[in-house]
């Protein structure tokens, strides 16, 4: 909202022109020792967390509402709004207020946003935070993305915009950038749906310095898609951004390609019960030692290969590292001790590292030869060659630090003790001075004390008085007056100083002064200095995270039996010889898990899998997906033999979810997602399907699963495990030639239902689902009355509640073959006659089996009253 900036005063007129340049953003007004805000952002500020509002010109014509924090604690609360999802300006004094002449000169120095935040504990050591930008031209997407805080930068291009939303979702990006006007319902809905922030830019302006991101990025959507984000980050960040890295072109479907429903119900990062990494795939795999490598499994993970020799690559160090176990244990304690060298470069690059921060990365740099000897013991046949070769130590930049900064410095920069003795001659004499003048201090103390004879005299320092000597009111008659200038007076005490005091106090504070000043240029020479090796210092980051991930990979495979798969081009036979689901192996701990075979060669390429609920069967199939992923991402896989094809795809519809927020039912979304399968899918791709159909009445349901059978069998050819209830589907067989029947054992003994978990030839028997409400605990009263009306419906031409549902209508007026819940004889009383007009008035397109169920109990119900 505009205001009328002559009614204030000169302060607030500079801050609503900052305001205006910046609406969309909480400004952050530096007024001394404080960060202020005014009007509505001080309103909304104050409520969001939880400050006192004040106000501005209490007795004035116009009142301001205003909150502030103080600047050293300020960074704290600017996180918490930007997790929160907003933007935060912050504008500094950009003169000193004491040279100032009038206004002191105010200008803001960065926009804080969700996706370019660099530090707090918005950023998880392990996860990127990817700011990205997207725009459209001919019918084709660019997106183009970038980590801040490590300095990645990535585009890439598609024709669909699903594609285009499954890439934001499975990067987990915090915000999207896009031009005014544009792709407004795609971004409206991407805020919605994943809470992510949008932001707009009016128009481009060109950024030289950016030149050399882009030399490998074809021009069209990509470039365009980049010059957005750059802009972006330039226009936000207002620094060189020296640390970003030369953007990578890729192509979606260069990796294995699995969707949002995939990535779901496979648990892959974020388990379905409550929404955390622990029980998902990425939680079993994640024994990395470095915030680096945690980065780059979760990327591999996000995009297996689909090249046989990477893969091949990444299974041969992995080979490596389990046969040299010692070393490994070596490895993986020199890998603790480095830390995330990505970050540290891009905090070198912004400006922002801190004497600490620099200990650190020479700390880590050092690490380095000890993690090459680690390798080379291992480099059998050259296999670590290429990872050797980027394990480049910088020597130069830890021998820089090692000779300029403090062991252990403080976390300010700008109040000395920072830089180490012999690095620069001209510190060196004011440190001298400060060193040799304190002990000129303490020589003082003791030859006053023996001068006055006062034997608790003592020299001290406060920064508002300066030094002094001070001496209890109880010995002040043996002051010296002549010599002795009073200073200050105390309650019980009057403090003193000296000509020669006064003189070395010049001295001192005049070295201290000039030696912090000194010390913090020198420091901002230590960071451009390192700033300069940037490049190298993220390509060394690479290496050992894949070395991390390796070792990580290494530590799984050999903790819980897997095997190195082998993988075939010529054809899409599986072989896997008792394959377990690995998240399921691990959280069963010591009890035994049942593993299974499967077998898929050229002539099957559907198994039809048949069972009671609860029994395995959706375990066996995410199973099969999990051997695929973690092989395609370079690992050892949960068998004692596979042997794979190499998947294009991965497609699932498991399990029964609404979606609330596009308004679809639970059947829809199965449907939708059934769909999304068949149209993209392709005879490399991998379907799971559990359970088509039963989101509708039974008949629509069967057809509907068989005519989906038929057409991945007919058209598609793609490897498919299909569960199911529908018993009758088993008989697709025998005229499917690539379809085979199994199903999951189970055996009642003794009135209980014993789950074998175990996968045999053949279609099941039956679904036991009373016995699996037995175990549900459901009471037994009903138990037996479902027992007795299933006996009844198996008597009868169907075999499923639904079925009995629609032959009851016609079986009454057809046939003289009734249900057993009607009277054997002809003749029809009152209540009987009133059962047969509910069943007629049914709809039965618009009846569930649960429906039904209710409605023949109340009817069983009603003619039981009749008999009384």
């Amino acid at each position: 909202m505009a205001r009328d900036k002559s009614k204030h005063t000169p302060m607030m007129q500079q801050y609503l022109t900052m305001k205006e340049n910046h609406p969309d953003a909480f400004l952050f007004f530096r007024l001394g020792d404080f960060y202020e805000l005014f009007f509505e952002d001080a309103k909304e500020v104050a409520q969001l967390l939880e400050l006192t509002l004040t106000s501005r010109n209490k007795k004035a014509e116009v009142e301001v509402p205003m909150c502030g924090v103080p600047h050293h604690s300020a960074q704290g609360y600017i996180n918490q709004l930007v997790e929160m999802g907003y933007k935060v300006a912050v504008c500094e004094q950009v003169e000193d207020p004491k040279e100032a002449k009038g206004m002191v000169k105010r200008e803001v120095v960065q926009v804080i946003t969700p996706g370019t935040v660099m530090e707090g504990s918005a950023i998880e050591a392990k996860e990127n935070t990817f700011v990205a930008a997207m725009v459209e031209q001919a019918h084709r997407y660019g997106l183009a993305y970038a980590d801040l805080s490590t300095g990645e930068l990535r585009v890439t291009l598609t024709d669909k915009e699903s594609d285009l939303i499954t890439e934001i979702e499975t990067l987990a990006v915090k915000e999207v950038v896009k031009q005014e006007e544009t792709l407004t319902e795609l971004t409206d809905m991407l805020a919605k749906r994943f809470d992510l922030t949008i932001s707009e830019i009016a128009e481009l302006s060109a950024h030289a310095e950016f030149d050399e991101l882009k030399v490998d990025v074809p021009e069209g959507p990509l470039t365009k898609a980049l010059d957005v984000l750059l802009h972006y980050l330039a226009q936000t960040q207002m620094r060189q951004l020296d640390h970003l890295q030369q953007a990578e072109v890729y192509e979606m479907d260069h990796f294995l390609v699995y969707g949002k429903e995939a990535r779901r119900n496979l648990e892959l990062t974020t388990s379905l019960r409550d929404g955390t990494k622990e029980g998902t795939l990425l939680w079993l795999l994640d024994e990395t030692k470095t915030a680096m490598g945690g980065r780059m499994l979760k990327s591999w993970l996000d995009k297996p290969l689909i090249h046989v020799d990477g893969i091949q690559e990444r299974h041969l160090l992995i080979d490596s590292l389990m046969h040299y176990f010692l070393e490994r244990s070596d490895l993986i304690a020199v890998l603790k001790e480095v830390y995330d060298l990505e970050r540290l470069a891009g905090r070198v690059a912004y400006g922002s590292v801190n004497a600490r921060d620099l200990i650190q990365l020479k700390q880590s740099l050092q690490m380095i030869p000890h993690l090459r000897e680690m390798l080379q013991l291992m480099n059998d046949e050259g296999v670590w060659d290429q990872v050797l070769a980027q394990l480049d130590p910088v020597v130069e930049v830890a021998d820089l630090i090692e000779r300029a900064i403090q062991e252990e410095p403080p976390l300010s920069v700008t109040e000395g003790e920072i830089i180490n003795f012999g690095f620069d001659e001209q510190l060196d004499k004011y440190l001298s001075a400060m060193s040799n003048g304190k002990q000129w201090i303490a020589d003082l103390q003791a030859q006053e004390r023996e001068q006055t004879g006062i034997k608790n005299l003592k020299v001290g320092f406060n920064k508002v008085f300066g030094y002094y000597i001070e001496v209890t009111k109880s010995h002040i008659e043996k002051v010296d007056l002549d010599r002795y200038e009073r200073k200050q007076t105390l309650a019980n005490s009057e403090r003193y100083i000296t000509p020669e005091l006064k003189e070395k106090e010049s001295l001192i504070l005049g070295a201290e002064e000039k030696s912090q000043a000194l010390e913090y240029e020198l420091f901002i020479q230590v960071r451009e200095e390192v700033k300069g090796y940037i490049k190298r210092i993220q390509s060394l980051a690479k290496a050992v995270a894949k070395v991390d991930v390796l070792q990580s990979f290494a530590e799984v495979s050999e903790t819980y039996n897997y095997v190195k798969p082998t993988y075939h081009t010529d054809s899409q036979d599986i072989v896997i010889e008792s394959g377990r689901h690995p998240v399921v192996e691990k959280v069963m701990n010591d009890q035994s898990y049942v593993p299974n075979d499967i077998e898929m060669t050229n002539e099957t390429d559907i198994l039809l899998i048949t069972g009671p609920n609860m029994s395995g069967k959706s375990t066996y199939m995410r199973q099969l997906a999990l051997i695929v992923i973690m092989g395609q991402m370079g690992c050892f896989v949960p068998a004692s033999h596979a042997s794979l094809p190499l998947f294009d795809q991965i497609f699932t519809r498991i399990g029964a979810m609404d979606d609330l927020f596009g308004g679809q039912s639970t059947f829809m979304v199965e449907m939708n997602e059934t769909n999304h399968a068949i149209q993209n899918a392709t005879s490399r791709s991998l379907l799971l399907f559990d359970e088509i159909g039963r989101g509708t009445a039974t008949y629509d349901g069967m057809a509907l699963a068989e005519a989906i059978i038929e057409y991945v069998h007919n058209r598609i050819g793609a490897k498919t495990l299909f569960s199911t209830h529908y018993h009758e589907l088993t008989e697709l067989s025998k005229r499917l030639d690539k379809l085979e029947n199994i199903h999951v054992g189970a055996v009642e003994e003794r009135g209980s239902l014993v789950f074998l978990h175990k996968i045999k030839p053949g279609p099941g028997d039956k679904s036991y689902g009373v016995q699996v409400a037995q175990l549900a605990g459901l009471p037994e009263d009903l138990l037996d009355r479902a027992s007795m009306i299933l006996r009844d419906l198996e008597q009868t031409k169907g075999a499923t509640i639904s079925q009995a549902s629609d032959e009851a209508v016609t079986t009454v007026e057809e046939t003289t073959e009734q249900l057993a819940l009607f009277k054997a004889e002809n003749t029809k009383s009152p209540a009987e006659q009133a059962v047969i007009e509910q069943l007629q008035a049914i709809n039965l397109t618009e009846t569930t089996p649960l429906d039904a169920f209710d409605t023949i109990r109340e009817l069983v119900k009603q003619l039981e009253k009749g008999a009384d």
